[in-house]
């Protein structure tokens, strides 16, 4: 069956419009997860809480996914896939408007729990929806198109909506935020193809039980490299604005700018990732957190330096731009096409373990030893994220599972 759709989507042409849909989905739900990360200090100031606890709602986003992703996935399954997305960016929108008219700190927390439930089960769909348009020699270009559209948050999502929090207030950047996603639900009705996801048995073949299957080892390991190296960006990545303010010498108007730098770079990172992920899918992403390192390494020893912290942005972005594509790719690589669905869950449940521990540990580094650590500590658990890609190659190499 797997090796018939193969074929037909060889036949086909190459699904732009939906990959392209796909895309903008993605932008629009990355932009929603990350807004807070442009405007901590206007959100901090109006509930009169501390940074790391504006940072903390990244964590109790990320931890929401975390717990209810997989759940989600499994109880979905049998739905179709195209109507699970419109629902779940039309629940983000809500969640979006929930913490835009939010009066007190802790509803502002349910909103972003609401949002988190959605954006889990939004991820375990659209994590594995690309393998379902194109054939697998195409997935590395497909991946890199869809993954456009977190790049594209980067690069114009967070930037802009922090320039629309800076100039009209944090809440008005909220509210544009769910407009957008509920223009975004029409165009996905309009253009996303609809796919047929599930798997069906050959005659005569008996089901597995999951814990059966030969991709898991290789899927368990990638979501351990996934879970390293995002809680290292995001030690970092989530206090990037007061650090740039504080450690950088940045006005708070030059934030947005050197985000949208950062996304810039990040745009071009993808689009290597595009040529890379098919070719070098080993190399590439070794070679692209290398940089990670070495570029926060610079923002660590020469943060006071305006023009070295804009080229170590730039370096920064290009480098981590393209190591998400990758990785996805390489999961959809790795996991066989029955356990495809749950592979792109758990990848979705890593990621945000990623990224909501890393705004915690961050949050307490920043609470007890200030700013100028988290690029530190950064720099330190990519270098063991690194190490620890190199060596599960080699044991998953040496076991035929890779």
């Amino acid at each position: 069956m797997d090796a018939a759709i193969t074929e037909n989507a060889s036949v086909r042409p190459f699904p732009w419009i939906g990959l392209v849909t796909l895309a903008l989905a993605i932008f629009v739900s990355v932009t929603t997860e990350f807004l807070p990360t442009g405007l901590l200090p206007e959100m901090a100031s109006d509930y009169h809480v501390s940074l790391s606890q504006v940072g903390l709602l990244v964590t109790i986003f990320a931890a929401t996914v975390v717990v209810a992703t997989t759940p989600l996935s499994i109880l979905t399954r049998n739905y179709s896939r195209k109507v699970i997305v419109v629902i779940v960016l039309i629940v983000i929108a809500l969640a979006a408007l929930l913490a835009a008219v939010a009066p007190s700190y802790g509803l502002l927390v349910v909103a972003r729990i609401l949002g988190g439930l959605a954006h889990g089960l939004f991820w375990a769909v659209v994590g594995a929806y690309a393998a379902h348009l194109v054939p697998k020699h195409q997935l590395g270009r497909a991946v890199a198109i869809t993954s456009g559209g977190a790049t594209a948050a980067f690069v114009l999502g967070v930037p802009v909506g922090t320039a629309i929090g800076h100039a009209l207030g944090w809440r008005l950047a909220f509210v544009f935020m769910a407009g957008l996603i509920l223009i975004l639900c029409v165009l996905v009705v309009r253009f996303l193809p609809a796919v047929d996801h599930r798997v069906r048995l050959t005659t005569g073949e008996i089901p597995l039980p999951l814990r059966k299957d030969r991709s898991i080892p290789a899927v368990a390991v990638l979501c351990a490299v996934i879970i390293l190296l995002l809680v290292a960006q995001n030690i970092f990545y989530t206090y990037i604005a007061p650090w740039l303010i504080s450690v950088g010498g940045f006005g708070a108007g030059g934030v947005p700018g050197l985000l949208l730098l950062y996304g810039g770079a990040g745009a071009v990172g993808l689009v290597l990732a595009g040529v890379v992920a098919d070719r070098f899918p080993r190399r590439g992403l070794i070679i692209a957190f290398v940089f990670v390192a070495v570029s926060v390494l610079v923002l660590w020893l020469f943060g006071a330096s305006k023009p070295v912290v804009i080229a170590a942005v730039v370096v920064w972005g290009a480098s981590f731009g393209g190591g998400p594509a990758m990785i996805q790719t390489r999961m959809l690589r790795v996991a066989s096409a029955r356990i495809r669905e749950t592979a792109a869950a758990l990848q979705t449940t890593a990621f945000n373990v990623g990224i909501g521990g890393g705004a915690l540990v961050g949050g307490l580094l920043l609470d007890h030893l200030g700013l100028r650590i988290l690029p530190l500590a950064d720099v330190l658990i990519t270098v063991v994220g690194v190490a620890f890609i190199v060596a599960s190659d080699f044991w998953l190499t040496r076991r035929r599972l890779h």
